[in-house]
């Protein structure tokens, strides 16, 4: 129970950190306008930093959300389904549908993730760094929804 429950404090840690990274998006992509139109410099680079940023949001917040029971579930699909029926859909679409998933990225995704992190691999057409960030940022998804799925098949049923 102790390993869970670290595990369970660690995702809420992070994702408590990454829910943050919302505030600079916002900023980043609001300047985008006026850096190009007033200063006539820079907007690439805040449009970069944004997409980087907002990947790594986005890997935490789909977690969040689910351990939050924010985004449809069973529970919004039938209401009037007995509590046994609610958990054992919800385990079964994590070991058919999550698990599985996640597992791909992780597995399917290294190759690419880890050529893309050991060129420190730029975006495309702005050359700007940090376009290896953006592909970690597929970890940031897959990672945490990993975890969630595994504690979620874990857990001990409520009686």
């Amino acid at each position: 129970m102790a390993v869970r429950h670290r595990v369970e404090r660690a995702i809420d840690g992070v994702a408590g950190l990454a829910a943050w990274l919302v505030l600079p998006v916002a900023l980043l992509l609001f300047l985008q306008w006026p850096l190009r139109d007033g200063i006539r410099a820079w907007s690439r680079e805040a449009n970069d930093l944004a997409q980087w940023l907002f990947a790594l949001y986005v890997g935490f917040a789909v977690t969040h959300a689910t351990r939050r029971g924010a985004h449809p579930a069973i529970d919004g699909l039938n209401p009037h389904l007995p509590p046994n029926a609610r958990d054992w859909i919800a385990r079964l679409g994590q070991a058919v549908c999550v698990l599985p998933w996640a597992g791909f990225v992780l597995i399917g995704g290294a190759p690419a993730i880890w050529q893309s992190v050991r060129q420190l691999e730029a975006f495309p057409d702005t050359f700007n760094p940090g376009y290896f960030l953006l592909k970690l940022g597929v970890w940031t998804l897959a990672v945490p929804m990993f975890a969630q799925g595994v504690l979620d098949l874990t857990r001990p049923r409520d009686r």
